[in-house]
């Protein structure tokens, strides 16, 4: 396996590593919507994301869902599952075809004792999850349904750019509200002609009046 420039592991290991990396490492393809790996399945191992789109999310109540995050090409996915006979904690969905490099918890963490460089970059990359993870937590208590859908929609067009692959339902779920909920509140931003929304194209048309809904209590 050559060295992939949006693979996360081959960037941050050694030059001398890249033939254990190749022996051990499996790319995994995946098409749009399908199930990369399943919240309550045992974790298998990491998944270091070449190229797609991913949305990772979990259950919330009996018929919902959370979106936890989205991830793209150079991210990582599957690293809560370190320890053996441990449980993926979300599910993972392609929203688009793409690839990943696969390898199993028992290598990865060989890989840890070896390279340096790449233990660095996990520990930023646990830390950084973990202050997304507060700030999110703070948004679902202290702030009201509007500000966190237009947190939402600013998050969104940060990562997706233009060109938005997501349903309704989607960001229903990333913003931790119900479908009718944000559709509601899209009609609102629509009528104070702060936002357009043409089928899944959503444009933002003021900036500043968006980010104004986004206040805490």
């Amino acid at each position: 396996m050559n060295d992939h420039p949006n693979c996360f592991l081959c960037r941050h290991s050694l030059p001398e590593w890249s033939g254990a990396i190749a022996t051990h490492a499996t790319i995994v393809r995946f098409k749009k919507g399908q199930v990369i790996f399943q919240e309550g399945e045992l974790a298998t191992g990491f998944y270091f994301l070449h190229e797609g789109k991913v949305k990772v999310h979990k259950q919330w109540g009996e018929e919902k869902e959370l979106i936890i995050k989205f991830a793209k090409a150079g991210d990582v996915l599957g690293h809560r599952g370190m320890e053996p006979q441990q449980l993926n904690p979300v599910t993972a969905t392609a929203l688009e075809a793409g690839s990943a490099c696969f390898i199993t918890a028992e290598f990865f963490r060989t890989t840890l004792a070896v390279n340096n460089e790449l233990t660095y970059q996990m520990m930023l990359l646990y830390a950084q999850e973990l202050q997304v993870a507060e700030h999110s937590m703070r948004n679902m208590v202290h702030m009201d349904v509007k500000g966190r859908i237009a947190d939402a929609l600013l998050k969104i067009r940060e990562f997706f750019g233009t060109e938005v692959i997501l349903t309704k339902q989607d960001i229903a779920s990333y913003a931790g509200t119900t479908y009718e909920t944000l559709f509601k509140v899209l009609n609102e931003l629509v009528q104070e002609q702060v936002i357009t929304v043409n089928g899944k194209n959503i444009q933002i048309k003021k900036e500043k009046k968006l980010k104004e809904c986004i206040q805490y209590s």
